[in-house]
């Protein structure tokens, strides 16, 4: 059987067994492709894709009033497109998983008791079923503004219960420990401290090169928010950055020189935690909460820490800071009482 030289493309079998292609190429949208490699449908889509614009995956073969329909039409929809890049990744891996499962089902029959089965068989990771729930919402709203239905099975169904605080906040220990590992001049530490020291998340730290400093400061445009940030540079980070040459558009490259993907840098950063001996939880995102949290245990105000994580709302903010250890807040709110002449 002849191999098609096809590139970017991503293959796997689904808990149905049967087998899905994405096309995923650095710096453009994953696109789901019908049929298989070879056939009419499938190489149209993928050069679609390849010329970098997307195609809606046969939108004139889905069944009128099924979740398919209704996801090519909010695929095209002002809502959509309108979207941060970043989000309308997290959106699509939604949505393609609700795809899989429902889309033969026609959304008139989709009831609140359908919606709380489908959360419900996340409980045990509430934070993916209150994902999916969010974006069962985001879908029945388009289907109200479409005319498809008249009500939202979703309105009086509750969120999964989450105790967990989400991400793990890195410890001083732990920043110690993968310190002592990985020495300044490899890609580890400096991956490390450009998490740390900006507060940044991992989608923004992993594009940041010399472009964006000036005056000593990192210039940031937020991916997610479109905040625009300038965050001085620490010492710490300073040091880092001294390994990198000049005029390198991106500070992390790959082996092969590349920039990182965002799963490329997921899987990267995982590995250099777990070459380090620290435990599972830990992720780069804990590297954001730790940075927020040693901006609250110097006694930086809320504006402050907000300025630095790019953060809206006091609300967000504070989400951040949780971790912030009690007996060192607690010793300085005391000492900030005492009489130094006493």
């Amino acid at each position: 059987m002849t191999t098609l030289p096809l590139s970017y493309i991503h293959r796997f079998r689904d808990r149905h067994g049967k087998m899905r292609h994405y096309f995923r190429k650095p710096g453009h949208k994953q696109v789901s492709l019908p049929g298989m490699p070879g056939s009419k449908e499938f190489m149209a889509a993928y050069q679609a894709a390849l010329a970098g614009k997307p195609m809606e995956i046969a939108a004139e073969r889905t069944k009128p009033g099924t979740f398919n329909a209704l996801i090519v039409s909010y695929y095209q929809s002002a809502d959509w497109l309108q979207l941060k890049p970043i989000t309308q990744a997290t959106y699509r891996n939604l949505i393609e998983r609700l795809r899989t499962q429902h889309g033969d089902n026609l959304i008139t029959l989709l009831e609140a008791k359908h919606v709380r089965n489908i959360v419900a068989k996340k409980a045990a990771t509430p934070a993916s079923g209150n994902a999916l729930l969010k974006m069962l919402r985001i879908l029945m709203r388009h289907a109200i503004e479409m005319g498809w239905r008249k009500d939202d099975p979703t309105q009086y169904v509750r969120k999964l219960k989450n105790t967990t605080e989400g991400h793990q906040s890195w410890s001083e220990d732990d920043i110690a420990r993968f310190r002592s590992y990985w020495p300044v001049g490899s890609s580890a530490r400096l991956a490390f401290e450009l998490l740390l020291y900006t507060g940044q998340r991992s989608a923004d730290v992993r594009v940041m090169g010399w472009q964006h400093t000036r005056n000593g400061k990192i210039d940031v445009k937020q991916s997610k928010t479109g905040a625009r940030l300038l965050i001085p540079v620490h010492p710490s980070l300073a040091e880092v950055l001294n390994h990198v040459p000049a005029g390198q558009m991106t500070f992390l490259l790959t082996g092969q020189g590349k920039t990182f993907s965002a799963g490329g840098f997921g899987n990267y950063f995982r590995d250099c935690r777990r070459a380090a001996g620290l435990p599972e939880g830990l992720s780069a995102h804990g590297l954001r909460k730790a940075a927020a949290r040693r901006l609250a245990e110097a006694g930086c105000s809320l504006p402050e820490i907000m300025a630095i994580g790019g953060w809206k709302t006091p609300k967000e903010a504070t989400g951040y800071i949780r971790a912030a250890s009690q007996e060192h807040m607690a010793d300085k709110a005391i000492a900030s009482l005492l009489d130094p002449n006493q």
